[in-house]
């Protein structure tokens, strides 16, 4: 293997992959499958609205990195990230076993405390994979390596999804979705085995258990290093441009392209693929080592291209009836909305993958799984506004391209504000385009 792919055969990394991308793909599995599940037989489970039920779903998985993060900062710092990654996926393993209850006994109330288990589980590794990295990687590894978690995270999210959709609608018996929960956790504990010791940076610490003070702690002591807490500000503004995105797409797909589940399918695939393709292509472009001037890269493409969906989205398609995929397809205007969203990702990657590796770079070992708790927690608020706004915008009458391009409006003075804080970002873009011009 050659490029960043080479450590997908590394003991160093290859097992943390795995069991991030199992992770990854289980909750989306479960996540997606339950409302599928939810909103085709709500009368078999509740008499909750199924739009209720999908919003309650997504708030119960997120819920737990507002309250849990900081606290799980504290524990990758205290212990072995190893051994806390293990321990992780037995929770998984527990949560499924949860599902199977809910699904045995009818009740939507396990399965919903499923669901928050399933989130918690993911906050408490959500530290370790990334804290990890500089504890197992050189310094010459690290932009690869999270182009590769990056990537991998993404990918696992579409095929979860899919995965659960259809597993939802193709089974009888909706305990087999839960089954396969299992199956998925089993395999990513066995993956987990592999993961080379970790090393506590700072096995003495205190653990916090109060989390409203810790969480205050956390994001206090991330605004000391000005350049640490700008970079978690970004992180987090692309989840919630991301998000917001991605949330869209089915009812973009059905008011402005026409078309039905098929083509949300390939929508979210070339997004997805092209966020795969950007976080790759990061270690190519900056010679294996960090090269904070892609991130000014990576937001001048998330401008143009989520701005030009606002002029690509075509209008008259929509209709009474579902068009059929090879129908779309024969459109010029679809092939440039599919073009928009496959660069759109691609930036992203350029735009995410410097500053994961910044983070880890830049932040003192000793904290480090605090950092990145802290970042998970911002993250997670970020895509909350980004739901409510997008939900307030849409509501009052606004279109979903019109969306687009308030969101890439928004971009564009978040990309002047890092230029004006930081502009050492700019100066490492401009030597890095000059660098690049003088290779050709």
């Amino acid at each position: 293997m050659s490029g960043p792919f080479r450590l997908l055969t590394v003991p160093r990394f290859g097992p943390l992959f795995g069991t991030q991308f199992l992770g990854a793909f289980n909750d989306n599995l479960y996540k997606n499958a339950l409302i599928v599940l939810l909103t085709f037989q709500t009368v078999h489970w509740t008499t909750m609205a199924p739009a209720l039920l999908a919003n309650l779903a997504a708030g119960l998985f997120i819920l737990p990195f507002f309250i849990f993060s900081a606290m799980a900062g504290q524990l990758a710092d205290k212990y072995d990230k190893a051994w806390l990654a293990r321990w992780s996926k037995l929770l998984e393993i527990a949560v499924m076993g949860v599902a199977v209850a809910g699904f045995w006994w009818h009740s939507l109330a396990l399965l919903l405390v499923a669901l928050f288990l399933l989130g918690l589980q993911s906050t408490v590794f959500g530290p370790v994979k990334y804290a990890i990295l500089p504890q197992h990687l050189v310094a010459e590894e690290l932009v690869g390596g999270n182009a590769l978690i990056e990537a991998g995270t993404f990918v696992a999210i579409l095929l979860g999804s899919l995965a659960g959709g259809l597993l939802a609608g193709a089974v009888d018996q909706p305990m087999w979705i839960a089954l396969g929960g299992m199956l998925v956790a089993v395999l990513g504990y066995l993956h987990s085995r592999g993961i080379p010791p970790a090393p506590a940076p700072d096995p003495a610490l205190a653990v916090n258990l109060n989390p409203l003070t810790e969480t205050w702690r956390n994001l206090a002591f991330a605004r000391r290093d000005r350049l640490i807490f700008l970079a978690i500000v970004a992180i987090s503004w692309f989840w919630l441009y991301g998000a917001l995105f991605l949330a869209q797409f089915p009812a973009y797909t059905k008011a402005v392209l026409g078309g039905g589940e098929a083509m949300v399918t390939l929508l979210l695939a070339v997004f997805t693929v092209g966020i795969g393709v950007g976080s790759l292509l990061c270690e190519r472009l900056s010679g294996k080592r960090l090269e904070i001037g892609l991130v000014p890269l990576g937001a001048i493409g998330l401008t143009v291209f989520g701005g030009d969906l606002y002029f690509a989205s075509p209008e008259g398609l929509a209709g009474t009836t579902a068009h059929e995929l090879s129908a779309l397809l024969s459109l010029a205007a679809v092939w440039r909305v599919l073009l928009d969203l496959g660069l759109l990702g691609v930036f992203g990657g350029l735009f995410i993958v410097p500053l994961y590796a910044l983070l880890q770079v830049r932040s003192d070992a000793a904290h480090l799984a605090r950092i990145i708790a802290a970042n998970n927690i911002l993250n997670a608020l970020f895509m909350v506004v980004g739901a409510l706004a997008a939900t307030a915008l849409l509501a009052a009458g606004w279109s979903i391209p019109a969306l687009f391009a308030i969101a890439a409006v928004l971009n564009l003075l978040v990309l002047g504000w890092i230029d004006h804080c930081l502009p050492e970002f700019r100066q490492r873009f401009v030597a890095w385009v000059r660098a690049a011009w003088h290779r050709r």
